[in-house]
């Protein structure tokens, strides 16, 4: 057992679809996005750790997310708005909510939201 996902990609590309998943997630306006099933768990997972590092505020921390998320503007938001939500809470920041198959493939849809 591998401990993460393939999501049926290369590794360079796969790291860099999830990069951009990440940033995108934290871009939009209201906190949510629309994907599979399975790649909103792997992006839950990585959100929640840059979102517990934004937590700490420090330059190191900024530095780290930084090198993960790809706009700095995103990363700005990260530390100014949306960690300082969670201050108190302890993990748990996004919620997965399933709409059911696709109509094209029937893979499973959810909508991927900050709690």
């Amino acid at each position: 057992m591998a401990g993460y996902r393939k999501l049926g990609r290369p590794s360079d590309q796969r790291r860099a679809m999830l990069r951009n998943l990440v940033t995108s997630f934290f871009k939009s306006e209201d906190g949510r996005m629309m994907t599979t099933e399975t790649r909103a768990k792997e992006v839950r997972s990585i959100a929640e750790k840059m979102i517990t590092l934004a937590k700490r505020g420090d330059l190191h921390s900024r530095r780290q997310v930084l090198s993960y998320v790809t706009e700095e503007a995103v990363v700005n938001k990260l530390f100014t708005d949306i960690a300082p939500k969670y201050a108190e809470r302890n993990g748990g920041y996004t919620r997965i909510i399933k709409m059911g198959p696709r109509r094209g493939d029937a893979a499973e849809v959810v909508i991927l939201e900050l709690v």
